[in-house]
């Protein structure tokens, strides 16, 4: 159960109807989010600290009953779906590690249930691991309204309805802000293409992109995202795992990556981890509180909250994107 609770090049701002110059002082922005008691809220149900701090006027006794469903559904979810069971000794740091092994198979009628996948943990077996990975990025893409039946989608949507009555509202006004995050422009970085770019298909100012850093093992963490309702503004590819890694070296990751002339950098958790990762990578860091009276919680971070954090490490912006909406 421990790991169920947490433990590219740069993209054109604009289409060519913009000016070169607006085009390169247009700055990229990437939220780098934890998961556990930042965008969702599970252990401090379990233990009953998210209560506690209510002084009575939470019901410790049902914080602790939504979290133990929660924890049922996402292993349920995970072994049925994922692969879970069969995978979990093999966590990767995202999806895409394993790529290269991958031969690029026709995995319609593949059967996963008796390719002999296991140990030893050689060329053969990251390939079929391979194989899996591109399996759970189609199924994220597809949203689990395509994977599971119904009295298990309603059992799902009755779930995270009662969590967010309970929490006021904590996962909706999370997932509100990833939106506006990501601006008017919903297209994730690894679809922006130059044909949709030159169509003037895109119709934002600027790209900015949601990237997770969980220390939960990856495949419970993809499925969280998928439960909690995150895959709309999260892509699969945008998940790492820091488990056996580190944040530091997936931030660094990140920054490979995304890093660019005009890219700023946030992070937004409530760890010690990413607090002192962010502080080495000298990117700013925004620390959740859960606490009522807490500084920054959902609800209650805005946009420009966030963005008053990144100006002051960058500088303000040239060219603004949207408006805020707070």
């Amino acid at each position: 159960m421990d790991d169920l609770v947490e433990k590219s090049p740069a993209v054109s701002c604009q289409n060519t109807e913009v000016s070169k110059k607006a085009v390169k002082e247009c700055p990229m922005n990437v939220y780098i989010w934890d998961m556990d008691e930042t965008l969702i809220l599970l252990k401090s149900l379990l233990d009953g600290t998210y209560a506690g701090v209510f002084n009575g006027l939470k019901d410790t006794r049902k914080g602790v009953e939504i979290g133990k469903r929660w924890e049922n559904h996402i292993l349920q979810v995970c072994d049925e779906y994922f692969f879970y069971e069969e995978i979990e000794n093999f966590n990767e740091p995202f999806l895409n590690a394993l790529n290269e092994c991958d031969d690029g198979r026709d995995l319609s009628n593949y059967d996963f249930n008796n390719d002999g996948f296991g140990a030893p943990y050689d060329d053969s077996n990251k390939r079929k691991l391979a194989y899996r990975h591109r399996s759970i990025a189609q199924k994220y893409a597809q949203g689990l309204q395509k994977v599971l039946d119904q009295e298990m989608i309603r059992l799902w949507n009755d779930l995270y309805n009662l969590t967010d009555s309970y929490t006021d509202g904590w996962l909706s006004s999370g997932h509100a802000l990833l939106e506006q995050t990501l601006g008017r422009n919903r297209i994730l970085a690894s679809e922006l293409v130059s044909s949709e770019i030159a169509s003037g298909s895109v119709d934002t100012k600027c790209q900015n992109i949601n990237v997770l850093v969980t220390s939960g093992s990856l495949i419970p963490s993809l499925v969280k995202c998928l439960l909690y309702r995150l895959d709309d503004v999260i892509s699969h590819d945008n998940v790492y795992s820091s488990w056996e890694v580190g944040k530091l070296q997936c931030f660094s990751w990140i920054k490979e990556r995304f890093d660019g002339p005009n890219v700023r950098f946030c992070v937004i958790g409530d760890g010690l981890e990413e607090c002192e990762a962010a502080q080495i990578m000298r990117w700013p860091f925004i620390k959740i509180d859960f606490r009522p009276n807490g500084p920054h919680r959902f609800p209650g971070l805005t946009r420009s909250m966030v963005h008053s954090y990144i100006d002051v490490i960058y500088g303000p912006p040239h060219v603004e994107a949207e408006n805020d909406d707070e």
